[in-house]
């Protein structure tokens, strides 16, 4: 990163350095966005709130697009590829991604960027609500502390390490083997589980998720990302994690 982009980032994330930890309403949405869903085991969930209810960070036309096109095509690809393993089809998307290695090789690729899609836009659309809810607090403040050491350096963080995924990716906070709260990237679409440990919250950094709207200027839509973070999904599966 050059020192004007770090400057910038710096600057940007100065303004609304807060915000990641601490959103301004509590506000849910819970009107539904209907989708086709596809044929097979797998289907398309239904977003959790209208496909405008994330304006202005997150802009209407991407999220129908997002939903309706990019994330129905990865449920549709992975139906077809498992359309001759029965026992396969038994298994929930977070299964196969905790055990790609009992999905034959012949179609182990395309489970895992087309499962592994299906699982993170699932995944994804739970962390977000409309203006995010409130922030963290009691022991699950104190874990994100232990990892980001303070608000402002918790925001630099996040934005800098999303910033340096070359190319398509994820960003996530996940719980490791331990039981700690890590901060960590994964290519395509992969995802913690795939390496044993489980996520707390993400942020999908493929330019289909932000690139109407964002178009190059990927920090405006990380850090837009720190407004409608849902925190009480994070907290409640935390807590479920921990438990």
């Amino acid at each position: 990163m050059n020192n004007v982009t770090r400057r910038q980032v710096f600057k940007s994330a100065g303004l609304l350095t807060a915000g990641f930890f601490l959103s301004t309403s509590t506000t849910r949405a819970l009107a539904q966005a209907a989708a086709p869903a596809p044929t097979g085991p797998h289907k398309l969930p239904a977003l959790p709130y209208d496909f405008g209810a994330l304006e202005p960070h997150f802009d209407a036309k991407t999220m129908e697009i997002h939903h309706g096109k990019h994330h129905a095509a990865y449920v549709t690809n992975l139906n077809k590829a498992l359309a001759d393993y029965p026992d396969l089809q038994k298994m929930s998307v977070e299964e196969l991604c905790l055990n790609l290695d009992k999905v034959p090789e012949k179609i182990r690729t395309t489970v895992r960027n087309q499962g592994g899609g299906h699982y993170n836009h699932t995944f994804f659309w739970q962390c977000l609500r409309p203006e995010g809810g409130a922030g963290p607090d009691g022991a699950f403040e104190q874990a994100l502390g232990e990892l980001f050491v303070d608000q402002e350096t918790g925001l630099k963080m996040f934005v800098e390490r999303a910033l340096a995924v070359f190319g398509s990716g994820w960003i996530w906070v996940s719980l490791d083997k331990d039981k700690r709260l890590i901060l960590e990237t994964t290519a395509n679409q992969d995802n913690p589980l795939m390496s044993g440990r489980q996520p707390v919250f993400g942020l999908d950094l493929w330019e289909h998720a932000y690139y109407l709207k964002y178009q190059n200027r990927r920090v405006d839509y990380v850090i837009a990302f720190n407004r409608l973070l849902n925190w009480e999904f994070a907290r409640t599966r935390w807590e479920k994690l921990m438990a």
